[in-house]
């Protein structure tokens, strides 16, 4: 048998390239997590029919194959563009759906087996074997695999039989494996991963007050009262962590539901520097009990996309933030400003439906209606799905190359009173609330692009406007019906790739923290625009230590925090460890 297979090797050097699928380097991944997802799946036990018979290739012919290669082949995973392939019959199409399901085909870098001929049956036995191994590390991955593809397989393996054993082929016993993960498998249709926060974080310099706060101050001193208001921050070191599991679970093989679980004990910067403008971006404080923070239904038909939430679906979620290396909080930006707009990729969220639709691959456009978790299910006057505070809105997306992307998205939300928050807890106090608790909506307008340069550069930005407008009186029931507020914000960063190692990325960005420029006000009133712009820069490096473990240590600065010349610099370091499973 083995000189028979020495002889294969020398006649048809095409199947050097496909046995190198047997190779570590040879059985992709499923294109998504659930493509491969299927109520009608195949218990493990059933699919032992299939596998436990079938031959593998024999390590030798592997290494020898691997030889033929450089390591930077790329991966083809149509059938069709492998360009000697010709589709003869019934055995082509089948193997060719198995191929494009499950990615299990490998080429040279010119996408061609360098035959200029059909491909003979000892070359489309190894191309069976590689997708007959995808099936198998599926199956010990614990990911459902489609029952037709089982068919499929086994009249396959039947049909080329003995091309299999004459690869030097030997066969492996399935059955105790199959098994073991028969009776310790989670569920065939759910996926759990797990993201781990533990962050070192440190703040300096003086605690910032917001105009209203600082007219008080001046006049007590005038007054000769002492007031503690304004003090250096107590720079002392904390540490704190975040805990989320999130539980994908999918029923058709494409669609999704994601349950999120969380738990945290990370500090909120506004108080103790008194601005919401030197929060962290990942910070959470549950007081270490575990809530559910993210729940909703993604289901594709056909080029739409829905959404349904149950519980914490976000803008975010939806519309695209065009921040491919900061958006995360768990590996992005270290500042919750940096990760993306916060004028219209933040609003009143939670509970709602939203869609996608994708036109071609140029364009696609989104909308959405979120309502806050507290009242989407709550049926008392002022509340529920369309009487209490909601967000309404759409985005257009512009991807005219594969590194190149723009978006530009609107959003209207309305705010009920002494509920108003239209920074949504990013920039200055005024500009949160500058109508003193008065029900304001909010019409929100912005842009974002992602350029990726090359394979060293990418750069990204935002730029967000929000005109806000009273609705009716205020905190002292003061009329304030018709004012109106002008917000702005921006953002740029530089990401630089593979930084001294692979996968590292190191960042510089900034920005002008969410502020007011214009607020109509009545005469005597403390409500004046923002007297001056605030600022944020941001460094960070990003540090893998292995596949699972990143490090990321960096420092944020806001300059004139609550927009006033007043407020002196805050700083914030931090040591971010991300643990991934």
């Amino acid at each position: 048998m083995s000189k028979l297979l020495s002889q294969v090797v020398k006649m048809t050097p095409g199947v050097l390239g496909l046995l190198c699928l047997v190779g570590q380097n040879a059985i992709a991944s499923p294109k998504t997590d659930f493509e491969t997802a299927n109520p009608e799946t195949i218990n493990p036990t059933e699919a032992l029919g299939v596998l436990r018979n079938r031959p593998q290739l024999d390590n030798p012919v592997n290494r020898t194959a691997k030889q033929q290669f450089n390591s930077s082949a790329s991966q083809v995973t149509s059938v069709s563009e492998l360009q000697d392939v010709s589709p003869t019959d019934w055995a082509y199409e089948a193997l060719r759906s198995l191929v494009e399901r499950y990615g299990c085909i490998v080429g040279y870098p010119d996408r061609t087996f360098r035959g200029n001929r059909a491909t003979s049956r000892w070359e489309f036995a190894a191309g069976l074997n590689a997708c007959l191994n995808t099936i198998e590390r599926l199956l010990q991955e614990n990911v459902a695999v489609l029952r037709e593809d089982i068919e499929k397989l086994k009249r396959l393996a039947q049909e080329f039989e003995a091309e299999l054993v004459a690869l030097g082929a030997r066969v492996t016993n399935l059955e105790n494996r199959v098994a073991y993960l028969e009776d310790h498998q989670f569920s065939t249709t759910t996926k759990l991963k797990g993201r781990v926060l533990f962050t070192v974080s440190s703040a300096s310099g003086e605690r910032a007050l917001d105009s209203r706060e600082l007219d008080t101050f001046n006049q007590d001193l005038q007054n000769g009262r002492y007031t503690d208001a304004r003090r250096r921050i107590d720079d002392n070191a904390t540490f704190g962590y975040r805990v989320r599991l999130n539980l994908d679970t999918s029923f058709n093989g494409k669609d999704r539901l994601t349950t999120r679980l969380q738990a945290g004990s990370l500090i909120n910067y506004n108080n103790p520097t008194g601005t919401n403008m030197a929060r962290l971006s990942h910070d959470a404080n549950t007081n270490s009990d575990l809530n559910i923070d993210n729940l909703f239904y993604r289901f594709p038909i056909g080029n739409f996309t829905g959404y349904v939430g149950g519980d914490s679906l976000d803008i975010d979620d939806i519309f695209d933030v065009g921040n491919p290396f900061g958006a995360s909080s768990d590996t992005g930006a270290l500042s919750r400003f940096m990760r993306y707009d916060p004028l219209t990729m933040r609003g009143e969220e939670g509970i709602g439906a939203a869609f996608a639709y994708k036109f071609s691959d140029m364009f696609t456009v989104r909308g959405l209606y979120l309502t806050p978790d507290n009242e989407g299910s709550d049926p008392a006057l002022g509340s529920g799905l369309f009487n209490g505070n909601f967000s309404a809105g759409g985005q257009v997306g512009f991807y005219p190359t594969d590194n190149l992307s723009f978006n530009a998205q609107f959003v209207h939300t309305y705010y009920k009173s002494d509920d108003v928050n239209i920074t949504e807890s990013t920039g200055s106090s005024l500009a949160s609330d500058p109508f003193l608790g008065a029900p304001t909506i909010r019409d929100s307008y912005g842009a974002n692009g992602n350029w990726r340069i090359n394979d060293t550069f990418n750069l990204t930005g935002f730029v967000g406007y929000a005109l806000a407008r009273a609705q009716g009186d205020d905190e002292n029931g003061v009329s304030r019906r018709g004012f109106g507020s002008d917000t702005w914000s921006w953002m740029a960063s530089l990401n630089v790739i593979d930084v001294f190692k692979e996968g590292s990325v190191f960042t510089i960005g900034g920005g002008a923290l969410t502020h007011t420029q214009r607020v109509d006000a009545i005469t005597g009133d403390l409500q004046v625009p923002d007297q001056d712009t605030p600022y944020i820069i941001e460094a960070q490096y990003k540090y893998p230590l292995s596949k699972n473990i990143l490090l990321t240590p960096g420092f944020y600065v806001v300059l004139q925090p609550e927009g006033n010349n007043d407020n002196n610099s805050i700083w914030v370091g931090a040591l971010r460890t991300t643990f991934k499973f």
